[in-house]
């Protein structure tokens, strides 16, 4: 992997699309991803933004934003000012397009920066969204902001499979994305399971169980109307489809996710589907925070 250092302008970029009604912003401490080819690089949309690729093979190259906190701390209240005129809070969704706990975090600490940068100047809403038990590295960090701001930590796991025939290993461990959640979730910060995208589950009241013991909530997303094509029409062209309907073919139909649905509902309060989950809304939210 090519990695390189690129710094940025704006750490802060205005949501369009699909993250329009989630929050206010984005931010990317890099560009690209270090798990492009790992199992959840495979069906990863980013992967056919031309625009962010330019041209390089998705799980070839990372840029590393290494002046993102500082760029934060620049940009920060002009943002947040448009924000709650316009939205009305300033929140931001941290990454939509990279992981921003990689393997390099240890080295470059650009996540780490950000998140210390977001604590002197919280934004209303942070959601961090992970695929890697890595996070849990930063768990004081996120415990400090939780008291600062609407904190939500989002850990995919896609399936309770550690390996999935026909596709690339995980970047971490499905044992080691429940440890850190549950982790996460002792220490008071509300933490989210996405199953995205989801992926043929082989014991699905087992896995929601673990799920309900782990986090405050889970989020269930297909790919089919989650990718950002119609029918899902990008993934359709990757390996995933032909994976997942060797171990179950009702897996690659949107209604493998209701029936997921029904059962994720059996073990918890707050269970979201598609961009509503993500937003925070539930279909069931009895409980208070």
């Amino acid at each position: 992997m090519e990695v390189s250092v690129a710094p940025i302008r704006s750490i802060l970029t205005r949501s369009t699309g699909f993250l329009k009604t989630v929050t206010s912003h984005s931010a990317q401490p890099y560009r690209g991803c270090a798990f492009g080819n790992a199992l959840c690089g495979v069906g990863c949309y980013v992967q056919h933004n031309h625009y962010l690729t330019r041209g390089r093979t998705w799980g070839a190259f990372l840029d590393v934003r290494e002046n993102a906190a500082e760029s934060y701390v620049k940009n920060a209240e002009r943002e947040r000012r448009w924000a709650r005129r316009s939205r009305g809070s300033f929140g931001v969704f941290m990454s939509s397009s990279t992981e921003p706990f990689p393997p390099q975090e240890d080295r470059y600490r650009v996540t780490q920066g950000l998140l210390e940068a977001m604590l002197e100047s919280p934004p209303d809403v942070l959601i961090a969204q992970t695929h890697t038990h890595r996070a849990a590295a930063c768990l004081d960090l996120f415990r400090a902001l939780a008291a600062a701001c609407d904190l939500r930590v989002h850990i995919s796991i896609e399936t309770d499979r550690e390996r999935v025939p026909g596709l690339p290993p995980h970047a971490s461990r499905v044992a080691q994305r429940f440890e850190a959640a549950r982790a996460l979730k002792a220490a008071g910060v509300f933490t989210v399971i996405t199953v995205s995208p989801l992926l043929p589950i082989r014991d699905p009241d087992a896995f929601f169980a673990r799920a309900a013991a782990s986090a405050h909530a889970v989020v269930l997303d297909h790919f089919v109307g989650g990718d950002g094509s119609a029918q899902g029409a990008r993934t359709r062209n990757t390996p995933l489809p032909a994976a997942m309907a060797a171990l179950d073919p009702e897996s690659v139909s949107p209604r493998y996710r209701d029936r997921m649905v029904a059962v994720a509902k059996r073990h918890l309060t707050r269970v979201g589907v598609h961009i509503d989950g993500f937003a925070g809304r539930y279909l069931s939210d009895d409980l208070p925070p």
